[in-house]
């Protein structure tokens, strides 16, 4: 049951119109996507983001709603996006960082590391 990989997995759509989309609304108040807040500043993707996934010994990728496998789909469909997703080397995936864990990052690069390092334990 090992961990051979992590799916962050945005709640905001891919693509030209979708990140405009989510930019407009994140300015207005009506979008929020705390994985956004951790990986991206207001302008590019985090240096320190690049640095931590380099750091972690298993691949860590990050896509859109409108971007992930079917198998993503359809786990997905029963907890709130933004989530991470932990998938295992007998085929399973698990929930590894809940929104409500990705909010209490605060948008810190290093304080997702650390809850990633103790969900990994527990999962």
């Amino acid at each position: 049951m090992a961990i051979i990989r992590y799916t962050g997995i945005y709640n905001a759509d891919g693509g030209v119109w979708g990140e405009t989309r989510y930019v407009i609304g994140h300015m207005l108040g009506t979008a929020a996507c705390s994985l956004c807040d951790i990986t991206h500043s207001p302008v590019r993707r985090k240096p320190e983001w690049d640095a931590m996934v380099r750091r972690l010994g298993v691949p860590l990728e990050v896509r859109h709603r409108n971007e992930i496998t079917e198998a993503e789909v359809a786990f997905v469909a029963t907890v709130e996006l933004p989530v991470v997703l932990a998938h295992h080397d007998d085929g399973r995936i698990s929930t590894a960082l809940r929104n409500h864990e990705l909010e209490a990052a605060s948008g810190s690069v290093s304080a997702f590391e650390t809850a990633l390092a103790q969900a990994a334990v527990l999962v």
